[in-house]
């Protein structure tokens, strides 16, 4: 799937202003309940959805993800399972599916084996937050030749050069960082992550999307006309952990109303 078209096609919808990913991490709470989010989530309507390969050492992600990452990694899911979970998720639901994690798994596997297994487990893409576009290597030449998207972050401590030398490299849409530290804290939306905004526009033509610590329908709403994508993570397992299934849905519900 090309994730440019598929972006655009979707926002030429008259039901979106922004496009909404979600995100889970594979094996936390279980398999079983990764499952119901994602029955939920496409009930709902969202656009896009990261499954998150649990890691040892999550460095971009904050407590919440951290303990997450290591319960499921206690409770023995393996690379195996994970790609499988990954196959079944995208025979079933239409969004695109995007596996976020960290390099290691790329290293350990080989870049060849890992785009391999991605393509045949029918992801779109990956996010590697912890490797640097410049320590790519042949990565980004083995992931075109699966027809995978490498999605690149931009960041803002991000020099202009850089920006623009991330920006040739970027494939499918562009991650950009709210702030700086990990996921989970609220993020203000405030003109100082506009300026930013303003200057990753300058540095790409592909659509952007913003995450780290947008919590309610209205942070989405503040990122119409500015932003193609609202990323949305942590605020999500935690309406899980803290109230449930129905308020999950319900905490869904709000964020896609945003869209609009």
């Amino acid at each position: 799937m090309n994730l440019e078209k598929y972006i655009a096609c979707q926002l030429a919808r008259e039901d979106r202003t922004i496009l909404l990913m979600t995100h889970l991490i594979v094996g936390y709470p279980s398999l079983e309940v990764n499952w119901t989010m994602l029955e939920m989530m496409a009930d709902v309507g969202v656009d896009l959805v990261e499954l998150q390969m649990p890691f040892s050492e999550p460095v971009a992600d904050g407590p919440t993800f951290v303990r997450a990452n290591q319960l499921a990694l206690q409770a023995g899911l393996s690379v195996d399972e994970y790609f499988e979970f990954m196959e079944r998720a995208t025979t079933s639901f239409s969004f695109p599916h995007l596996m976020m994690g960290y390099y290691n798994t790329a290293y350990k596997l080989g870049h060849l084996p890992f785009c391999d297994r991605l393509r045949k487990s029918g992801a779109t893409g990956f996010i590697l937050p912890d490797l640097p576009f410049d320590e790519y290597g042949d990565l980004f030449d083995v992931a075109s030749e699966q027809d995978l998207s490498p999605i690149l972050l931009m960041t803002p401590t991000n020099t202009e050069k850089r920006l623009a030398s991330i920006g040739e490299k970027a494939k499918g849409f562009v991650y950009t960082v709210s702030r700086k530290g990990v996921t989970g804290k609220k993020t203000d939306l405030e003109e100082g992550l506009f300026d930013f905004i303003k200057r990753c526009r300058l540095a790409t033509q592909l659509p952007l999307a913003v995450g780290f610590g947008l919590r309610r329908r209205e942070d989405v709403r503040l990122l119409h006309n500015r932003v193609e994508i609202a990323i949305v993570g942590s605020a999500l397992l935690e309406t899980w952990e803290s109230d449930g299934p129905e308020a999950y849905r319900d905490f869904l519900e709000e964020l896609v109303a945003g869209r609009i």
